[in-house]
């Protein structure tokens, strides 16, 4: 998660007392207060549909606050009280699976400080895009450890800086055992929600990620039914594979109105998300997987002003086939709100995310992706109990 994102520079600034009641509370588990609505529903959940609804899923961690997809991000979500954790994964030359929203690592990792890389920069065709960089199939595990993770996007989120060099780049198999330790812990599950990136492009370089993440959902018992674990991809074939492999939950990502899933490109259906999101294309979903993961734009689209319009029957539709809905992604910035719920003239300021997510939870979703898992904890706990 999640396709075709461009940020622009800023600062971050502080939520409010709303958000800080939430950090300084989170030790004392009252961040992970949903955690109460999934104890009236008998305890810890044997499957995803016992998850209190609205729930949170962290993306890539706790994106809003540390470096995506490390260690320090995921545990910062736990933390935090977030009901599912997202990982996405490519392959390293080597074939491991590690865990980076792109197999461009040029944004995430301090690899153009290192001499020894510089002539493994290259441009590369991804998805039938052209993208200069580093990239992590060009690479074994043991040189991808040398490299430390730093903020994507220091010019929104300067205060995440502070973490450059904190932490590596973690395997999906430390992720795993990560889960698994405070999984012991806590005395209970941790939720995780993975993606694979580029599958087809992966399969032709001879990477192929399903068989070597099914292997690990095998080994740490996250491939059955009720197994505390989503699978996603924006490439339905690739889900198609999983799931003849395991039966691990899925979702079908869907991007923006007008796009098209890139194995569609390849193989040359001529489908694109306004085919798949109709009742016809949402009962093929259904055939094979159990939610979509569509923009929130496909949810409630925007105008040219960037304000919200009236909800689409996506959801109505989409449940009415039986599939769970994890719309993507709400964050608390200006710039990342729709435009009446921006606030001030810093776009890197927080807007009200509150108000943004009443709109978008009142639309029966059954979850969200959030940058800001307190700020999304806080709006559920306050729409579960209107």
């Amino acid at each position: 998660m999640t396709a075709g994102e461009r940020m622009s520079p800023g600062r971050r600034t502080v939520l409010g007392a709303a958000g800080a009641a939430v950090l300084g509370t989170a030790a004392t588990g009252l961040a992970g207060a949903p955690a109460v609505a999934a104890q009236n529903r008998g305890g810890d959940p044997s499957g995803y549909r016992d998850l209190p609804v609205p729930y949170v899923i962290g993306h890539r961690g706790t994106a809003g606050y540390r470096p995506e997809h490390t260690l320090g991000s995921y545990q910062h979500a736990l933390d935090l009280g977030a009901h599912v954790i997202e990982q996405d994964v490519v392959p390293t030359r080597d074939g491991h699976l590690v865990c980076r929203h792109e197999n461009d690592i040029s944004a995430t990792t301090d690899v153009s400080a290192h001499p020894q890389f510089a002539s493994r920069k290259t441009t590369k065709t991804i998805d039938g895009t052209a993208v200069t960089g580093w990239f992590t199939e060009d690479f074994t595990l043991a040189e991808l450890k040398t490299l430390r993770a730093k903020e994507r996007i220091p010019g929104n989120r300067q205060h995440n800086t502070l973490y450059d060099g904190r932490w590596d780049v973690p395997t999906f198999e430390e992720v795993l055992r990560w889960a698994q330790e405070q999984g012991r812990r806590l005395g209970r599950r941790i939720w995780l929600h993975t993606e694979t990136k580029h599958p087809t492009y992966f399969r032709g370089i001879g990477l192929p990620l399903e068989d070597r993440l099914v292997s690990l959902l095998s080994r740490y018992g996250r491939h059955r039914a009720d197994a505390p674990q989503f699978l996603q991809s924006f490439e339905p074939s690739s889900i198609q594979r999983l799931t003849k492999l395991v039966d691990t939950p899925s979702v079908v990502l869907l991007s923006n109105a007008g796009t098209k899933p890139w194995d569609f490109v390849v193989s040359g259906d001529p489908r694109t998300v306004d085919d798949l999101v109709k009742p016809a294309g949402l009962r093929w979903i259904a055939s094979y997987a159990q939610g979509i993961g569509p923009t929130l734009d496909l949810i409630i689209p925007k105008d040219a002003d960037g304000k919200l319009t009236r909800p689409t029957t996506l959801v109505r539709d989409a449940h009415a086939r039986g599939l769970i809905l994890h719309p993507y992604t709400m964050r608390n910035e200006n710039t990342f709100l729709p435009a009446e719920y921006r606030r001030g003239t810093d776009p890197n300021a927080y807007g009200d995310a509150f108000g943004a997510f009443r709109t978008y939870f009142a639309t029966g979703i059954d979850a969200v992706f959030s940058d800001n898992a307190d700020t999304a904890l806080l709006a559920a706990d306050d729409f579960r109990t209107r």
